[in-house]
């Protein structure tokens, strides 16, 4: 009788270890199986540490083993720590800006943002060169969301570059920051995203009305710390809102996430276990 009781206790312990890994198995497959590139692009006078959480939280989801970090000089020069392996899926490519402040642009932000985009095109044809990719996801935080629109305004028209899929907005100031009075409290249309007053670099914007990439599908992530301030301390909403103005009427699709309470802090969002979901849904589960 010992013995029958060790054996199926025996079998039973080999029964939850199937189970255990038939969930793990589970957990993985269920993401997108895909060579593209996701990018992500920090913020003002930040680094790619600011994307480690994120980038880690994919990885300890299963969604890729492959994490590189793409170091671009001042003058615009890439390289990589290593290179992404051919066979590599989902890679995620962590951006480090030495000139992570466009210093020679402090009185001219509109047309630093133009710069900061020709700084993720290098990054683009630096992995053109790896492999050929037919089409990237990209992913920024605050300044880093300028750099990304203004390379996708900038480059529309050529098809040389791969496709952006997806487009994830983290704590985007799209039409200005807290602090900028005339900024800081317009108001938009709640239907169309449409600003009252527009700041420059937001007007260099407005031509993606008729050029944004109509197979990019757009998540737009914000913070409201409520405060009362209706903003993430940094950005105020309506800025970040103002996105869907600009790309939701051709985009493939577009939505919108706000993060309430202290978490969603400007500099937090992008340590933040719910965008980290949010963007793990969006990017690698989600047909869009």
């Amino acid at each position: 009788m010992k013995k029958y009781y060790q054996l199926l206790l025996g079998l039973s312990a080999i029964f939850v270890g199937l189970l255990g890994i038939s969930s793990r198995v589970r957990a993985v497959t269920h993401y997108v199986q895909s060579a593209t590139p996701t990018i992500f692009v920090h913020g003002w006078g930040s680094g790619s540490h600011a994307e480690e959480k994120m980038a880690n939280a994919a990885r300890d989801a299963g969604v890729t083993k492959t994490i590189v970090r793409a170091n671009v000089d001042r003058k615009g020069k890439v390289t990589f720590n290593h290179q992404i392996p051919a066979n590599a899926v989902n890679p995620i490519v962590e951006v480090n800006l030495e000139d992570n402040k466009l210093s020679a642009y402090r009185d001219n932000y509109t047309q630093g943002y133009h710069h900061g985009g020709e700084y993720v095109k290098n990054v683009v044809l630096a992995l053109e060169k790896q492999h050929h990719y037919k089409q990237i996801n990209l992913v920024g935080h605050s300044m880093g969301n300028l750099e990304i629109i203004n390379y996708i305004n900038d480059n529309v028209n050529d098809k040389s570059l791969p496709q952006v899929a997806h487009l994830v907005a983290i704590a985007g100031h799209y039409n200005g920051l807290v602090g900028q009075s005339e900024m800081q409290n317009a108001k938009i249309n709640p239907k169309t995203g449409e600003p009252e007053k527009m700041d420059s670099a937001y007007r260099e914007l407005l031509g993606l009305r008729q050029t944004f990439p109509k197979n990019t599908a757009v998540l737009n992530i914000y913070g409201d710390v409520g405060d009362g301030s209706h903003s993430d301390e940094d950005v105020p909403v309506n800025s970040a809102k103002s996105l869907k103005y600009l790309v939701s009427d051709r985009a493939k699709s577009y939505r919108e996430v706000e993060i309430h309470g202290k978490n969603a802090q400007h500099s937090k969002l992008h340590n933040n276990s719910q965008v980290n979901r949010e963007l793990i849904k969006f990017l690698w589960e989600e047909s869009n």
